[in-house]
């Protein structure tokens, strides 16, 4: 009798295998067509099934807009840092003039993350966060209500944030401008 359970247990539990295997193999019914089928054979995936498609700043692209940023800057005379963030806010890139304050690393992260989570440039924030009932938004962590950041826009959609820092404000704006500038026709 216990050889005949035993034996019982073993060949359903072997049957639970095979059918598991089978299941994962073969997938759900809507996986994807493979990759040279035609477009039309892979069904349009909405947002409310839950994936959701971003353009990403890549690190390259970045990288342009930073030395763009810090070279304009120093055709002015001025040592600055230029930083550039993702659409999370996160840093990508920072150049540091070899004559910048260290104080400028930090400026400019912080100005280039303000100016992606507003989706404005920092000069504006700072005019705007002036008035009492937006003031509390400065309070904000690793936001700075300084001019020299602007967001990196591709149409409506914020990609990421750069900044300058070590100029009087109105320079490090007119720096920050021209790095994204300088890939213009590449954010489109």
């Amino acid at each position: 009798m216990k050889n005949l359970s035993r034996t019982a247990y073993a060949a359903a539990m072997n049957t639970s295998l095979v059918l598991g295997a089978a299941i994962l193999l073969c997938g759900p019914a809507h996986a994807q067509a493979p990759p040279n089928a035609p477009a039309s054979a892979n069904p349009p995936i909405t947002p409310a099934q839950g994936l959701v498609v971003q353009r990403t700043l890549s690190l390259t692209l970045a990288k342009t807009i930073a030395e763009a940023t810090l070279a304009a800057c120093q055709a002015k005379g001025y040592h600055t840092t230029a930083a550039v963030v993702d659409r999370a806010g996160q840093l990508l890139v920072i150049l540091r003039d070899e004559q910048a304050t260290a104080q400028t690393v930090e400026m400019a992260r912080r100005k280039a993350y303000t100016a992606r989570m507003f989706r404005s440039a920092t000069a504006d924030f700072q005019k705007r966060t002036e008035d009492p009932s937006y003031a509390p938004q400065r309070d904000l962590p690793d936001i700075l209500a300084l001019g020299g950041g602007v967001p990196i826009m591709v149409g409506n959609d914020a990609v990421g944030g750069v900044a300058s820092a070590g100029a009087p404000q109105e320079q490090d704006d007119a720096c920050a401008k021209a790095g994204v500038a300088k890939v213009a026709d590449q954010l489109k």
